[in-house]
């Protein structure tokens, strides 16, 4: 009997227990996922270091680059807005591998009657179009503007196979060029000039109805060596417009021949000075080599305005020679003012150089060699010596270009020579940008096609610490404003692109010709992260050396971003792989907020239990909180507390301990999902003010939220994140406690509207 009942009990908790199963809801489990923190580190994006690249962004013991030296001589049409040339190239294959052919750059294909770059973006009719831009379009023959190549023959005038494929042309060798040889070839080319205020171009002329001039800024004008390196080979991506170019470093022998009365600069030092200058130039030029304050006027307003009249027969040639650079340019015209100023740079005198018709002053005479002068000190101060013998500003309408030693700005008065400050800042930007651009990429020379952050992005934020200092440097320049009003660089600058439709937003790690907003993409936001980086995230002193460090490394070489990240991290001994992977890699924005925050004291007597060794905390919203202990010491409060600072503690120092009356803790969120420092300004109702900024690492193991506790003798009265706008957080209206009222764009305008 007794075992049919125990068999009936089992047999009914069997029953019971089966039912609570059933009834239970079971929690299906998780899957596994892939390392998701926001820390992890970058082993599976790099590459693995070699003996080419090493581990620490440095070139490796066997890097190497090649060689591409140019004698060139090159005829400039005026007439007929056409420029012929002749080249002879000596190729060194510094590379282990032997080359079956090579691969030449032909960058005015891009404008050929059948470019395939005019169909590479879709489009639409529009309502209403501009009458030129329409004319441009719909009436107006293309514009037939590609190389013509006469031939490609060997140094003993026998022809080479080509091949040309778009803006790539491919020459095949008769023999391998091996490892550690040289091979030199001639090319004979032509091309129509296109005017570059009509389609864009990065190079062409200006034509001047008033007193038909043209001014010519001309550069990728010669089909030029394309870059063969350790990572990629042949560097044969087309030039589709957006990314730029990858050139490797020579040596230039370029002769240069123009109509007798135009005056000319390029890259490199001119080698006929005394044949091309008149005898007041050279005069002139003597002076400039000795003024370290102020421009010297090579060729006067008053002589180029005479010059603009006279249209002559007769030539020219100037003769430049350059070396180790990665690329040449020029600018001529009968119409262009001359000045120069020596800069005084690590013993060594650079020439400051402008050129600028007319059309250009009195803005130009005034601010562009200065600003030229300015850029050269300030990028030599955060990188290296400038080491060229001379920087160019030319200017050019509607233009922002650059390549060694020269490049063209744009920046012009009204008619009656009055200009605005946007004008007059636009200019100064865009001048210090462009000469910048010396030392990004044309010294340290990056991939521009593939990376155009690595050029533009650096640049930018090197533009905005030498806009910055500019305007501490002339404050009367800038007035009445109190610091230059940089457009990019700024945090905040960066908002409005980064809080934008995550659909037409590219990580900065894009190629250029992938993204969405190019301006914000490969300038704006690398240039915004670089200075987060250098004023909030590392500091100055420690950025600045890891800068350097990487600028020396690289000058005259082809690095990559994965050299740039490993150099700023093996230089400072700051682990920014969370810094890369957020800025440079995803999408994600800025957006830290108070999520909430409770109030606590210290209880008279235990919460739980009968633990009587333990102080006890309860929260406001607890039925335990007595809201007279508020400022009231805890050891007063607690019989534990008091025990123990009595027993432990001398009498000196319980009279030296400032008990904290009050006991907070405060949750932070992270909906942006980019961590970054949390810098919180605390305010206290004794009027106090205390800063605390929390390291990135407070989000490593939660990226979405974490708590902090705080205590303090005076009651906090206010939260404030990012008080002074360090991080680009797209989204304020959550960055305080208690929560302030802002007022929106419509009620703001409202008000401006009402004040009017």
């Amino acid at each position: 009997m007794i075992r049919i009942k125990y068999a009936f009990a089992s047999v009914l908790f069997l029953f019971v227990a089966l039912g609570f199963a059933q009834e239970k809801v079971t929690k299906e489990k998780e899957p596994g996922h892939y390392n998701q923190s926001k820390f992890k580190q970058l082993y599976e994006e790099f590459s693995t270091p070699n003996t080419y690249r090493s581990a620490s962004g440095a070139p490796g013991p066997d890097y190497y680059q090649q060689q591409a030296d140019y004698v060139m001589d090159i005829l400039l049409d005026d007439k007929n807005a056409k420029i012929s040339g002749q080249e002879t190239i000596t190729y060194t294959n510094n590379s282990p591998d032997d080359l079956e052919y090579l691969w030449l750059q032909l960058d005015q294909n891009i404008r050929t009657k059948d470019s395939k770059a005019a169909l590479k973006n879709g489009s639409n009719v529009k309502e209403s179009e501009d009458t030129a831009d329409f004319v441009q379009k719909y009436i107006t023959e293309s514009f037939d503007g590609g190389f013509n190549i006469d031939y490609i023959k060997d140094a003993s005038g026998k022809a080479l196979p080509y091949t040309i494929n778009f803006t790539m042309m491919r020459v095949d060798l008769p023999t391998p060029l091996k490892s550690g040889d040289k091979y030199s070839f001639n090319v004979k080319w032509n091309y129509n000039i296109p005017d570059h205020t009509v389609n864009r171009a990065r190079s062409g002329y200006e034509y001047f109805k008033e007193d038909g001039n043209r001014a010519y800024v001309i550069a990728q004008f010669f089909p030029r060596m394309a870059v063969y390196s350790d990572v990629e080979g042949w560097q044969n991506h087309q030039f589709w417009g957006n990314g730029e170019f990858a050139l490797p470093f020579g040596n230039y022998e370029v002769n240069i021949t123009v109509p007798a009365d135009h005056i000319l600069d390029g890259t490199g030092v001119l080698q006929n000075r005394k044949e091309v200058y008149s005898k007041e130039m050279m005069s002139r030029y003597e002076q400039a080599k000795k003024s370290y304050d102020k421009p010297v006027i090579i060729v006067t307003q008053a002589e180029a305005e005479a010059a603009e009249k006279g249209f002559s027969n007769k030539t020219k040639t100037w003769k430049l020679k350059a070396e180790n650079v990665r690329d040449f340019g020029f600018a001529t015209s009968r119409k262009f003012i001359w000045d120069m100023q020596a800069v005084k740079l690590g013993g060594k005198d650079i020439m400051a150089v402008s050129m600028y018709p007319k059309e250009g002053n009195p803005l130009w005479e005034e601010y562009s060699t200065k600003a030229v002068a300015h850029t050269l000190k300030s990028y030599s101060s955060h990188t290296f010596d400038y080491p060229y013998p001379k920087a160019i500003s030319v200017h050019a309408k509607n233009q922002g270009m650059e390549y060694p030693m020269i490049c063209w700005n744009y920046g012009r008065p009204n008619e009656d020579g009055s200009y605005s400050d946007r004008t007059k800042y636009g200019m100064i930007s865009v001048i210090i940008h462009e000469v910048g651009h010396n030392f990004f990429p044309m010294i340290v020379n990056s991939d521009e096609r593939q990376w155009g952050w690595m050029d533009e992005g650096l640049d930018t934020f090197m533009q905005y610490m030498a806009e910055q200092e500019f305007g501490e440097a002339y404050p009367a320049a800038i007035a009445p404003n109190d610091k230059y009003p940089s457009r990019r660089g700024d945090p905040t600058k960066i908002v409005p692109y980064m809080s934008g439709d995550q659909s037409t937003i590219s990580p900065i790690m894009s190629n250029p010709e992938n993204v969405f907003q190019l301006g914000a993409n490969a300038y704006g936001k690398p240039a915004t992260a670089l200075n987060i980086l250098r004023e909030t995230v590392m500091g100055r002193e420690v950025f600045d050396h890891a800068f350097k460090t990487y600028s020396r490394r690289w000058m005259f070489k082809h690095p990559t971003p994965e050299d740039f990240f490993r150099t700023m991290e093996d230089a400072s001994a700051v682990d920014l792989d969370w810094y890369w992977r957020g800025w440079f890699y995803t999408t994600d924005y800025v957006d830290m907020g108070v999520k909430n925050i409770k109030k606590f004291q210290v209880a008279k007597k235990p919460v739980t239990g009968d633990l009587m060794s333990k102080v006890f905390l309860v929260s406001s919203d607890s039925e335990s909180y007595d809201p007279a202990l508020d400022g009231v010491n805890p050891s007063e409060t607690s019989k534990t507390l008091k025990e123990f600072m009595m027993d432990n503690m001398t009498e000196a120092e319980r009279a030296a301990v400032k008990e904290p009356k009050y006991f907070y803790e405060v949750t932070y969120n992270s909906p942006g999902g980019l961590p970054m420092p949390l810098i919180v300004e605390y305010t206290y109702a004794d009027g106090s003010v205390k800063n605390i900024t929390y390291p990135p690492e407070i989000w490593r193991k939660n990226s979405k939220e974490v708590s902090m506790v705080l205590s303090s003798t005076s009651e906090l009265t206010g939260i404030n994140i990012d008080p002074k706008m360090e991080t680009a957080d797209i989204d304020t209206t959550n960055n305080s406690w208690p929560k302030k009222e802002q007022e929106s764009e419509f009620d703001k305008m409202k008000e401006e509207i009402k004040g009017k």
